[in-house]
């Protein structure tokens, strides 16, 4: 089965039958950073949960299928991806040997630099639409360098870093504004749509919690019935796609939370377990010490130390 998208046609998520680990590092303390990545294996990946970093990706030599939100694209050619924080995406399929530049930088990595907001603001690349761009052959080289300086800029210590940093990512985006063969989305499946529907419940359920609007909804049944499918059928879903049931999202949701709260937050231990919804602090911290294998006041004192 397939979408049409333009000319090209675009396997729908039925097709594959990779299970797709979730990536969660949303809390991890980072303002910037660079990277070039080639696969040795087969990958799949979703990544559903909150981010507070924007996501520029160089594709030069990948094959497979790319969701962002509720659009789907088919990676065939060199290809610049511009992803904001917290869209859900996935990949699916790409193929051993698939090289990408990556480049992640966090909000107030943006905030602090108002040339760098004015030029994502005047193209719009990080919205809905705009943020999948196929790159011709000739100005593959020239955007990898430009990934590659960034890298190499990337230097601790140095307080010229993030103004060079800064100065090459504007020059990326102008480059890849200047193609403007965006590419055509095809149309998400309804298998995909249902769960695109409960991962962003699961955001604005988790997201912003405190202890006056603690989170409400926990348990299958509730998420299943928000989104009018019965439990059993979203456990099989959320199974088939990415090898986890709702319960394992769920838990998983809540301790990247804690986490994040741990971490940013000066809140006592009873007030991120209320938040989070449970009845006191010794059964969030019972909760804490199963999946993350350390107390909450061990992990948040590690960290700062």
């Amino acid at each position: 089965m397939t979408n049409i998208a333009g000319n090209k046609k675009i396997p729908l998520l039925t097709d594959v039958r990779l299970t797709t680990p979730v990536v969660r590092e949303y809390y991890k303390n980072w303002s910037i950073k660079a990277f070039t990545q080639q696969r040795a294996e087969t990958t799949a990946h979703m990544s559903p949960n909150r981010r507070d970093y924007y996501k520029v990706m160089l594709i030069t030599q990948a094959s497979g299928i790319f969701t962002m939100g509720l659009n789907t694209y088919q990676i065939d050619s060199p290809t610049i991806l511009f992803i904001p924080p917290a869209d859900i995406i996935s990949w699916q399929g790409f193929a051993s040997g698939s090289e990408a530049h990556y480049c992640l930088f966090k909000r107030k990595f943006v905030d602090s630099h108002s040339n760098l907001k004015g030029v994502m603001d005047k193209y719009g690349l990080f919205t809905a639409g705009k943020g999948v761009i196929k790159v011709p052959a000739e100005a593959v080289q020239r955007l990898a360098d430009l990934f590659v300086k960034i890298q190499e800029e990337d230097k601790p210590g140095d307080i010229f870093a993030e103004d060079a940093i800064q100065a090459y990512l504007q020059l990326i985006m102008i480059a890849a504004a200047k193609m403007t063969t965006y590419t055509n989305p095809g149309k998400l499946n309804d298998d995909y749509r249902h769960i695109h529907q409960f991962f962003n419940l699961l955001e604005v359920e988790a997201a912003d919690v405190n202890y006056v609007q603690p989170i409400k909804m926990k348990t299958a049944k509730e998420f299943a019935e928000s989104i009018a499918i019965t439990p059993n059928y979203l456990n099989t879903l959320l199974k088939k796609y990415t090898g986890q049931n709702v319960s394992a999202h769920i838990k998983n949701r809540i301790l990247d939370e804690s986490k994040a709260l741990l971490l940013q937050t000066d809140w006592t231990l009873q007030d991120i377990g209320y938040a989070l919804g449970f009845a006191d602090q010794p059964n969030f911290s019972s909760f804490f010490k199963k999946y993350a294998g350390i107390t909450p006041a061990t992990f948040r004192r590690q960290q700062y130390s």
